[in-house]
């Protein structure tokens, strides 16, 4: 197709009342054929791609941004004072330090930030396009205007487009034009980019892509900011540094108070009381969250687990119940066909014959792909090219079949497949006697198969049963062994399914799950039972007791009464009842190993009931109606080939089938909490550790262990090596995993204490045994912080065992905090970089604080331990 450079996207609201060819005229395009790929790549050229620009900040602007704010403008102002006494070597080393900090946090969060594009790259989204007469799979943000798209139930609609077929098509346009209920759409109707197909199919024209679109325009007058919602675990992290800065500011504020009253320099102390606030907040803390984060979700996408939402990792790792489809994680999802049943006069092949009428190839149905497969095998092709398709009514979850309107050699048919209760039902005026078929159809699902029934009738007759056709899906491989191996993570699995209950026990049993299978309807239809009782009686007392002959007043005062009598009855009976009864659903609930017969807003009620009994759910989705419970569950999974609107309800999107993604998913992200643990532990034991002695030994002693050139060093070289705990390595926790405020608190607080003594030893040691000079002590202590300090975080990374138990640390932890130790014992060996500032100690008293800093980390070690086994036995935590 020869284009012309006169082509321009068009706005739906001025396509309203035009036929779809009149449309297609305007864009010249070929309704039957869709374009070219030399004209799409024209096009493409022409207009774009299929996206709406992102307004991306600068790298300049994301640079500076690290020199504005609280933390740098207090490192800033201490920077200023040095330079006004004119202490240049301070002024030098608090500017490298300012200039550091803002490097380490840019350098994170431009990983971070590259993390999540190869994340939105993986999740780019696929259309189904009519190029030059074939359907083809494109990216979406390849579309142009003029392409012939085809949408089916659960699409998000990728462009602006009209729609073609004079078909059944349901959208969900609410987010953009606020409508609150679906809306049915016919030929030529405008369908919006980024609204949801809820039921149907049909074909679509593109007219307008990208920044064109309602949506694009939109977005581009209102500037959107979205942020990263926060999960549990970090929002209990910033608190903690909250408090970290709270106490933090107040000590520092007595030490000013005190100097003052000692008639001390206020600009010293006003530099030294910023040095050491600067020093004690965790300012790694936004990157030590945004880091380990992202590490792990590249490490998830590497495992086929695409993460959406950061803050979904914690919750996975609390995930106590995965609430898991039989289809495709289970199960194969690969349909075989077993002996077909057919209902006489017809025969195997008239089965197969009206099922291929009631279905659509190019769907690629993994229900209907194996009756192509046996069409083909039972050489059907001729007889089916003489039929042609006059109207097809999709598959969807309410209905329970497909429907089709065909003509055959000038015969017009009707054709249904689908559930076999619901085909059953409609042959009902024609089958003298469905007993034998149902019996067949218990054995069936007895054995495991998933039944297909097919009816017809012609010219308008009555629809008549063709057959049976039994599908078999078996059970993937290594379902079985990886069930057990989620068991022994605490795992609850439950099987979700809308097979037969027969079916659903059968796979059950083949993968271990265990017998209990409720049927999903009974369950609901048990909590409303008691309800219609109540009503029914209500209804009958109150209708008797009117008589034909009863005046006004008479009626308003029984009428008053029984309304009376009503609330009584509500208030002092019934709600107990629905109390009791709504716990007893819950247990039911909790109990069960798998549900039948489940319809997409079943799962909602399941979720539901099962947070209610305080668990943390997974539960897997893949169709536009999982959506609500997707959202619902703590933790919504999209599995393998799930609908665009599944997809933007979850939190996780898989890209392999099967449960051992699941299962890996979750093991990493108990991983990931175990680093984030470790840190908040880590920091608030250094933070009680470092600041409560400062403040201890100024106030009551008027003695500075270290100078605030000292305090400065001492937190780069303790920031660095903590931020590799993001690649730590970590043992994955037998039971899931969630935020025991009362349990970090007192872990670190304990180490804190321990810290602080063995400073106070050290002190007395150093002043009153051995006399040392000051300005030796504050070389020594600034040595011991450092090396001591790296050893809390071998202390904290095994937080409730001994240091030496398995996983060992990764390379990249043990070499950045052995080589800041290194270098720290070093600098007060030496005196490196203080010139006259800081007084060499020399390697004897460098091996004295090795040896005392190892000592207090083994006694630490024990303390940790010894306070993890009483919170065993109190029941705060459980055994590890």
């Amino acid at each position: 197709m020869a284009g012309t450079n006169n082509l321009h996207p068009l706005k739906l609201d001025e396509l309203k009342g035009r036929p779809p060819s009149e449309v297609a005229a305007l864009l010249e395009a070929d309704l039957e054929r869709g374009l070219s790929q030399e004209e799409a790549e024209r096009r493409l050229r022409l207009f774009g791609p299929n996206a709406v620009p992102e307004k991306e900040e600068s790298v300049w602007r994301r640079l500076l941004k690290r020199f504005w704010g609280p933390i740098p403008w207090m490192i800033e102002v201490a920077a200023l004072l040095s330079a006004l006494v004119r202490k240049w070597e301070d002024f030098a080393i608090i500017t490298v330090l300012l200039f550091v900090n803002a490097g380490v946090d840019f350098w994170q969060e431009s990983k971070a930030i590259s993390a999540l594009k190869v994340l939105q790259k993986r999740l780019e989204r696929k259309a189904r396009v009519l190029r030059g007469g074939e359907w083809r799979e494109v990216d979406v943000r390849d579309l142009v205007p003029g392409d012939v798209i085809r949408l089916r139930m659960g699409d998000l609609v990728p462009a602006d487009a009209i729609l073609i077929d004079d078909t059944y098509l349901q959208v969900d346009q609410s987010a953009l034009t606020g409508e609150s209920l679906p809306v049915n759409k016919k030929a030529g109707d405008p369908l919006f980019s980024g609204s949801v197909v809820k039921q149907g199919e049909g074909r679509a024209l593109v007219v307008a892509t990208g920044p064109n679109t309602y949506f694009g325009r939109t977005v581009s007058l209102v500037a959107r900011a979205e942020r990263e919602e926060r999960s549990h675990f970090q929002q209990a992290v910033i608190q903690i540094g909250d408090a970290l800065i709270v106490m933090t500011l107040a000590l520092v504020v007595i030490i000013l108070i005190v100097g003052l009253f000692r008639n001390e320099s206020w600009i010293e102390l006003l530099r030294f009381a910023l040095v050491l606030t600067v020093a004690s907040i965790p300012v790694a803390l936004p990157a030590v969250l945004t880091v380990t984060m992202a590490l792990g979700a590249l490490e998830l996408a590497k495992r086929q687990t695409i993460v959406r939402k950061l803050a979904a990792i914690e919750e996975l790792a609390g995930v106590d119940v995965l609430a898991a489809d039989k289809t495709g994680t289970l199960t194969q999802n690969r349909m075989t066909i077993e002996r077909i049943r057919p209902q006489p006069p017809f025969e195997a092949a008239d089965v197969i014959f009206y099922a291929v009428l009631a279905s659509r190839e190019e769907n690629r149905d993994p229900i209907e792909e194996p009756i192509f497969a046996e069409a083909r095998k039972l050489s059907l092709e001729q007889r089916l090219a003489g039929c042609k398709t006059l109207e097809f009514v999709p598959f969807d979850p309410v209905r329970k079949r497909t429907e089709a309107r065909v003509e055959c050699g000038g015969r017009k048919y009707w054709v249904s497949k689908g559930a076999p209760q619901v085909i059953l039902e409609l042959c009902a005026d024609s089958l003298d006697d469905a007993s034998a078929i149902n019996e067949e159809l218990e054995r069936l699902a007895e054995n495991g198969f998933r039944v297909l029934a097919v009816a017809m009738s012609e010219a308008g007759g009555k629809p008549r049963f063709v057959g049976l056709i039994p599908l078999y899906d078996p059970p993937r491989p290594d379902s079985a062994q990886v069930i057990a191996e989620a068991r022994k993570l605490g795992l609850d699995v439950k099987m979700i399914t809308g097979d037969h209950v027969a079916i659903a026990r059968y796979i059950a049993r083949v993968l271990g799950i265990g017998d209990n299978i409720l049927d999903v309807r009974e369950l609901r239809e048990a909590g409303v039972k008691e309800w219609r009782v109540l009503a029914e009686v209500l209804t009958r007392d109150l209708y008797s007791a009117f008589r034909p002959d009863a005046d006004e007043a008479e009626v308003k005062r029984f009428t008053r009464r029984v309304v009376e009598d009503l609330l009584k009855i509500f208030e002092e009976q019934h709600l107990g009842t629905v109390h009791r009864h709504e716990s007893e659903i819950v247990r039911l609930v909790e109990e069960a190993d798998g549900f039948a017969q489940v319809f997409p807003e079943d799962k909602y009620f399941i979720v539901e009931k099962l947070q209610k009994g305080g668990h943390y759910v997974a539960m897997t989705g893949d169709g536009v109606n999982d959506a609500p419970a997707l959202k619902k569950a703590d933790c919504g999974i999209a599995v393998a080939g799930a609908t665009d609107a599944a997809r933007a309800a979850a939190d996780l999107v898989l890209l392999a089938p099967g449960l051992r993604v699941i299962v890996g998913a979750v093991e990493l992200a108990r991983q990931i909490f175990e680093r984030m643990k470790s840190y908040a532990i880590y920091r608030i034991a250094e933070t009680v550790r470092v600041v409560l002695f400062m403040w201890a030994a100024i106030t009551f002693f008027n003695f500075y262990p270290i100078t605030a050139l000292m305090i400065i060093i001492l937190a780069l070289l303790n920031d660095i090596p903590i931020l590799t705990i993001a690649y730590d390595n970590a043992r994955v926790a037998r039971n899931p995993v969630r935020w025991n405020m009362r349990e970090v608190l007192t872990v670190s607080g304990w180490l804190g204490v321990a810290g602080l003594l063995s400073s106070f030893l050290l002190f007395y040691l150093a002043v009153a045994v051995w006399q040392l000079p000051h300005d030796l002590i504050q070389t020594l202590f600034f040595v011991k912080l450092v090396v001591a300090g790296h050893g809390t975080i071998y202390n904290t990374r095994t937080y409730d065992r001994w240091f030496w138990t398995r996983p060992y640390p990764s390379g990249i932890l043990f070499w950045s905090t052995m080589s800041t130790a290194v270098l720290g014992t070093l600098i007060g060996v030496y005196g490196w970089f203080f010139g006259n500032v800081m007084t060499p100690m020399g390697w004897g008293w460098a091996l004295v604080i090795w040896v005392y800093a190892f000592a207090w980390f083994l006694f630490n070690d024990f303390v940790k331990v010894t306070v993890y086994r009483y919170l065993e036995r109190r029941g705060v935590v459980e055994p590890s």
